[in-house]
């Protein structure tokens, strides 16, 4: 966001380039607006077309919940009002009780159209990675037919800071962080089935169109409280920070 108004920007060396377009297009160009990194609001760096989702995906996340691990890569949804941008408030509504947990993931960012793709053109159809924090309010997901509430609430998937093009994820580390304090860390590629895995399998029914995003899963989760402030960092991509409020709070 600059200057009340939302952007596309490349961030090198401390500054924001304004660009014309969305760089996932290809076609983006920098304009002559520069601005200082610290001088911008970061929304999430893509909206996406479609908002895919990994559930247990690591073998410490499975035995948290007691589930059987998965025979094949299988996708879910979540839903784009509940995405919110690095530094913006994780809000916990009211009526919510016992567990409400953070999850860091790594998020892959889709620049291109697949349909049965192979592995080759899976690695091939990554723009980027970014990074998200799938919130999880507990009792309401056990309470409920599905997820809506539970995982979809507004400002429970805080996604960013920005999108790293250059960057192997499955080499980095995750850590989650509670006011400082380290309270997760597992290697970010010890997934039972990576990204592209994901993508080969969902490209057999499902097309994929650039800006489509795949949260790729967590090992472990984290518990929130209001005036909290949670950290997911991944090596090589960056680090994702919001507090946590209660409903109906004013600073």
């Amino acid at each position: 966001m600059l200057h009340g108004r939302p952007v596309w920007g490349e961030v090198a060396d401390g500054l924001v380039h304004v660009l014309d377009d969305s760089p996932i297009t290809g076609r983006a160009r920098r304009t002559s607006d520069r601005v200082p990194l610290n001088g911008v609001d970061l929304l999430p760096p893509v909206i996406p077309p479609v908002f895919y989702a990994v559930g247990f995906n690591y073998r410490s996340h499975l035995a948290h919940f007691g589930t059987q691990a998965p025979e094949r890569p299988e996708i879910g949804y979540r839903a784009n009002n509940a995405l919110t941008g690095h530094g913006s408030p994780i809000i916990r509504p009211a009526g919510v009780e016992g567990r409400f947990e953070a999850e860091g993931e790594v998020v892959a960012v889709i620049g291109r159209t697949l349909r049965r793709a192979s592995r080759q053109e899976a690695q091939d159809s990554i723009f980027g990675w970014t990074i998200g924090n799938d919130v999880s309010a507990r009792e309401w997901q056990h309470a409920d037919r599905t997820f809506w509430r539970s995982k979809n609430s507004d400002t429970f998937k805080p996604m960013g800071p920005w999108i790293e093009t250059g960057v192997d994820p499955l080499a980095q580390t995750t850590t989650v962080r509670i006011d400082g304090d380290v309270k997760a860390k597992f290697a970010t590629g010890d997934m039972i089935f990576d990204p592209f895995d994901y993508i080969v399998e969902t490209t057999k029914y499902i097309t994929l169109h650039p800006g489509d995003v795949l949260w790729m899963g967590a090992d472990s989760t984290v518990q929130l409280e209001p005036g909290n402030t949670v950290d997911i960092e991944i090596s090589g991509i960056g680090a994702l920070s919001n507090p946590v409020l209660e409903e109906g709070f004013r600073s």
